[in-house]
């Protein structure tokens, strides 16, 4: 019965499309209920430490920020799962399978965000440096202790094959690395957590992403595009009559390329910039009110649901088969909708991420965190229980440097900040643009947006 998808589905309770191959564990487990593997995966990743502490990580403001209502990685998480469930019912596949790829999809991602990744990044070059795709697969392979094998080493929390691979968004060694559009080597295993890349990959082809990565992919785009720009609203970074009026809209377009490259022509964003902005609800503009965040609410809404249908729908009419689990079929969105996402990702790279005053905090976040892990290289004394027995047991100076980048990047925002005054100095939150000169905190609204596109803020006094 396990090359039978239909007959696995009716016997084993899982979804129709998945066989015993992809139930399968690394480790070998026996369980006395019958619950589905595949809802035992989701289940471990929810109560995991390693997904709590993204709660204290920051997604695009620091959870440490003045913006205590911004979202940050756990609740960014939370709506991308919840996205990848409703896309994965509408496709047929297996909800519990792109939950828990969507659930995991940041867990390794370090204090700062994406900053951070850079700062390890550099940090570690010399042993392969840092991803947070391929700290993902370590930390559900290895590091989060939940299941160990016959010799007390320990396998993570030893996911079915099909749940890890969904969480896997580029699956192929650091060896074989693809530059981001930023210039950065994008992979999804170090070397040393190759065996059970090689294990999760039997049958796969080639480089190709199952579904229920596509999926997990899909969804992240969405909710990043969707509800950063919300909280941008929400935070007084922009103002939606503004970003409608066409005045304004060269500018803006200038702005948008520069962040999101040169894969879609300008025409293409222009037209993509125009439809956003002229669906019914799009607002007039934003004063706070309760009236204006139910507008806001109900426009996010519309726009996660124009994107997913847009998707389920394009898929559907590609494929004539009624199975799509796995290596059965991609995900189509259409080039239209790709374009919408990519204007409101490019609208809060410009105008949040890569606003003039940030730079000079990004630059002090990166130096906490190299500073941080060269003294835990220095002293590995300091390393909490789990990371100094990892530490020990290494026999090489590239696996101990490894664990010196496993802790710093379990740790949260805070955390860092607080083990840096521990270990070297108290830092100057001022530097992080967590405080002002007189030690008041400093309002999102305190950053001078870069001309010309100074249009593009909430008027003053309103």
């Amino acid at each position: 019965m396990a090359g039978d998808a239909s007959g696995v589905g009716i016997a084993s309770g899982r979804p129709s499309g998945y066989d015993d191959h992809d139930a399968e564990r690394f480790i070998p487990e026996r369980h006395r209920s019958q619950r589905d593997g595949f809802a035992r995966d989701r289940a471990r990743v929810l109560h995991s430490a390693a997904l709590r502490r993204l709660a204290a990580k920051t997604q695009v403001l620091s959870p440490a920020s003045p913006a205590d209502f911004a979202r940050n990685r756990l609740t960014h998480s939370l709506e991308v799962a919840q996205v990848g469930r409703e896309l994965a019912i509408a496709l047929e596949l297996s909800p519990d399978v792109v939950d828990t790829a969507c659930l995991s999809h940041d867990i390794g991602h370090p204090p700062f965000g994406h900053n951070g990744e850079r700062a390890l990044n550099d940090w570690a070059e010399d042993i392969g440096g840092f991803e947070g795709n391929a700290q993902t697969l370590r930390i559900l392979s290895r590091l989060e202790p939940k299941v160990l094998d016959a010799e007390g080493r320990s396998a993570g929390l030893n996911l079915t094959r099909a749940s890890l691979d969904a969480t896997c968004k580029y699956p192929w060694t650091v060896e074989h690395g693809v530059p981001d559009p930023g210039g950065r080597e994008k992979f999804g295993v170090y070397p040393e957590d190759e065996a059970v890349f090689r294990w999760m990959r039997q049958g796969a082809p080639g480089r190709v992403r199952c579904i229920e990565a596509e999926v997990m992919d899909l969804s992240d785009d969405i909710a990043y595009s969707v509800h950063d720009f919300e909280d941008a609203v929400l935070n007084g970074y922009l103002d939606p009559a503004r970003l409608a009026d066409v005045r304004e809209h060269e500018a803006l377009l200038t702005a948008i390329q520069a962040w999101v490259g040169f894969g879609f022509t300008r025409d293409e964003l222009a037209d993509a910039l125009y439809r956003l902005t002229r669906i019914p609800e799009w607002l007039p503009g934003f004063d706070g009110s309760r009236a204006a965040l139910a507008g806001l609410k109900n426009l996010t809404s519309d726009l996660i649901g124009r994107f997913a249908r847009a998707a389920t729908t394009a898929t559907r009419e590609h494929y004539s088969a009624p199975v799509l689990t796995r290596y059965h079929g991609r995900v189509i969105v259409p080039r239209v909708i790709e374009a919408e996402m990519a204007v409101l990702k490019g609208i809060i790279g410009a105008f949040v991420v890569t606003i003039d005053g940030r730079r000079g905090l990004y630059k002090e976040q990166r130096r906490v965190l190299k500073r941080l892990a060269t003294a835990l290289w220095e002293r590995p004394e300091h390393l909490d229980r789990l990371h100094a027995e990892d530490f020990a047991a290494a026999s090489t100076d590239a696996a101990r440097k490894r664990v010196v980048v496993d802790q710093v990047a379990s740790l949260t925002d805070r955390f860092a900040i607080e083990w840096h005054a521990r270990l070297i100095g108290p830092v100057d939150l001022r530097e992080l643009g967590l405080r002002s000169g007189d030690d008041r905190t400093i309002a999102p609204s305190g950053f001078a947006l870069p001309e010309p596109l100074a249009g593009l803020w909430p008027a003053e006094g309103h």
